[in-house]
């Protein structure tokens, strides 16, 4: 069975610079100053090498659907193809960000060089968070309203108000205006009504009057576009790069203490996955929402259960907002490398519209996986150091918060550590979620195929919900010296 993963990184870390410790009372003053110091160079260091990015083109077949989060895109129709990226440019992107106050006990202002897996872990639980609260069909606005024309050129930083044009697709005489229609569900004004008449007064400033004989809510529109907007822009706060946010990298480093890290350290798939279940424990604004993390690779569909019901919780959910969980599987699929037997299974679970994505990457490289074409998978990759922004301000810009640059990455060269995640909510969600996984890691056609991990029935024997949600795996006991970390060295959660 494939092993939870703990390892530094992605499987295979190495050491990496980290600002030294500083004189602190009983030290001698200059030793402070001059870690600070160094720390302010590194962080200058890694904001130029990862602020400038070069953009080879990513060539996608049109020949093969394209599979994105549980939904299934056909490149060939270009239709389909604007639906994929408008699809994929909704999805939230969470990278290294520079210039944010400095982490407690720190002189960090930026988690360039050491952050990425902090940031793919954010944009997974990010992804939950927009099914839990706008639904799968909920489609950015503005996503690709402004798009660069050229692709494969070398560039600084992009400006704040920019979102970048996905490359290997070239311009088609036959492609819509740089405008894409509007999601399904949201409504502009009728074209013969530029304005209001004479005689009608004016609208209220936050919402327009419906045309005549055309319903407030139209059945496609669960919620008014306002109320949609507004989640949006609270989603994306929570994970603003300030002390005081729920997700944010302060927020999650000030939890991975618990576990023997620190800012500057390598983190985990596993690592990770129990610093996200800590952070929505402790977060008021998603009551409703839970996050299980499988033990020794399998999933007790009991203590999940429990978990959407609300069991250990002493707070209900606001009103009208349901239960939910988002289940976290860390595992490692192989040695030094993947396993080739374990690709199709993950394609599998890629397709599964309770798919949030997979935590992992390449060697020291952690990425957010969100799907596959062929051979390939599809990544939103955190590599990309941007300016800080402040979400406190009203009407703060979003486009740095989304990509249109969709990449691949050859499955051969994933990294075997990781971690998979779901989400379902109460009632018919939970039960298709163990049907489908039932069936995608045991299919009747290949019994004696060995699965990635294993769904049991009833609680977890060596302890109930409780310890379960308060719990964070003990940290590795540190060695003399330095040393590769060897492929087996893992540990069981």
């Amino acid at each position: 069975m494939a092993a939870a993963a703990e390892t530094g990184g992605t499987g295979t870390a190495r050491q990496r610079p980290r600002p030294p410790r500083g004189g602190g009372p009983g030290g001698a003053p200059g030793a402070e100053e001059g870690a600070r110091g160094r720390g302010r160079f590194l962080a200058a260091w890694n904001s130029l090498r990862y602020g400038w990015t070069v953009r080879p083109k990513t060539h996608f077949s049109k020949a093969s659907p394209l599979h994105l989060l549980g939904r299934v895109y056909c490149p060939a129709g270009q239709e389909e193809l604007e639906r994929f990226r408008r699809d994929f440019c909704s999805r939230l992107w969470l990278t290294y960000r520079r210039e944010f106050p400095a982490l407690e006990g720190t002189p960090w202002t930026t988690d360039c060089g050491w952050g990425c897996m902090l940031r793919s872990a954010q944009m997974l639980l990010a992804q939950g968070l927009i099914l839990h609260l706008l639904g799968r069909d909920w489609v950015w606005p503005e996503a690709l309203l402004e798009m660069e024309p050229a692709a494969g050129s070398q560039r600084p930083r992009d400006p704040p108000g920019r979102a970048r044009d996905p490359p290997g697709w070239a311009p088609d005489p036959r492609d819509p205006p740089a405008r894409p229609q509007d999601p399904p569900g949201w409504t502009r004004d009728p074209p013969a009504r530029p304005q209001d008449p004479p005689a009608r007064p004016r609208d209220p400033p936050r919402r327009p009057q419906d045309p005549p004989g055309q319903p407030q809510d139209p059945p496609a529109r669960p919620r008014p576009p306002r109320d949609a907007e507004q989640r949006h822009r609270a989603i994306v706060a929570w994970f603003a790069d300030h002390p005081r946010a729920p997700f944010g990298i302060h927020r999650l480093v000030e939890l991975g203490r618990n576990a023997g890290k620190k800012a500057g350290d390598w983190y985990g798939p596993s690592i990770v996955a129990h610093i996200l279940r800590r952070a929505v424990e402790t977060c008021p604004e998603t009551s409703g929402l839970s996050v299980y993390v499988s033990q020794d690779c399998t999933v007790y569909k009991g203590d999940v259960a429990g978990l959407v019901r609300g069991d250990a919780e002493e707070t209900a959910p606001e009103p009208g907002q349901r239960r939910a969980v988002v289940v976290l599987v860390p595992v490692r699929l192989g040695g030094e490398s993947l396993n080739p037997v374990y690709v199709d299974c993950v394609k599998e679970l890629l397709k599964l519209k309770s798919c949030v994505g997979i935590i992992g990457g390449k060697p020291r490289h952690s990425l957010y996986f969100v799907g596959f074409q062929d051979d390939f998978l599809l990544y939103l990759d955190p590599h990309y150091c941007q300016p800080c922004v402040d979400t406190a301000r009203e009407g703060f810009p979003l486009q740095s918060f989304h990509c249109s640059s969709p990449r691949k990455m050859a499955f051969g060269k994933m990294d075997p550590s990781c971690a998979i995640g779901f989400y379902a909510a109460a009632g018919r969600d939970l039960e298709e979620l163990c049907a489908d996984l039932a069936r995608v890691l045991a299919p009747p056609w290949a019994p004696e195929r060995y699965p990635i991990f294993t769904l049991a029935e009833g609680q977890a024997p060596d302890h109930g919900l409780e310890p379960l949600g308060s719990r964070l795996p003990l940290p590795a006991p540190r060695r003399q010296a330095p040393q590769e970390t060897r492929a087996d060295e893992f540990v069981f959660l």
